[in-house]
């Protein structure tokens, strides 16, 4: 079985979405499902099957994230001795060699992925061209407007 990357923040994130699953959501969707079968006929009854469509997006979830938290492999970055190089769960500062504009993208796990707080993929072709470099290389990672050349400005261990 296949053991999937995640930082300590993607793990505890993830456990608390469980825990307000199956703690808040999952008893407020069986008290609407109850409610709604007194109204009577179940066919023609939109409350019940609102209730037990929300019931089955919940169960759903439930299943994901326990599946990925039973794969994952808690990775912290905290712990790991810093060697200057990118790896899985270090921030990196880079450089466009063509335009000069600076970003900052932090590598995780497939499931915190999130562009607009600047985390990306380890999978992510950006990534994996960061990965095993220093500071002061070149990258060029390929994109689908061609490639472009990123300078690693600085790594961070945070």
């Amino acid at each position: 079985m296949n053991r999937f990357p995640m930082t300590v923040e993607g793990e505890k994130a993830l456990r608390e979405e469980l825990t307000q699953l199956k703690t808040v959501d999952r008893p407020r969707i069986s008290q609407a499902i109850a409610e709604a079968r007194e109204l009577g006929d179940l066919k023609e009854n939109a409350e019940y099957h609102a209730a037990r469509e929300q019931q089955s997006f919940a169960e759903g979830r439930i299943n994901d994230i326990e599946g990925k938290l039973s794969n994952a492999q808690v990775i912290d970055i905290t712990s790991i001795n810093k060697t200057g190089k990118v790896i899985f769960g270090t921030t990196v500062v880079l450089v466009n060699l063509d335009t000069d504009d600076e970003v900052e993208y932090k590598i995780v796990g497939d499931d915190e992925a999130d562009i607009k707080h600047n985390k990306i993929s380890v999978n992510s072709p950006i990534a994996r061209a960061l990965v095993g470099k220093e500071e002061g290389d070149v990258v060029v990672v390929n994109t689908p407007s061609g490639n472009v050349e990123y300078e690693v400005d600085e790594v961070k261990h945070i």
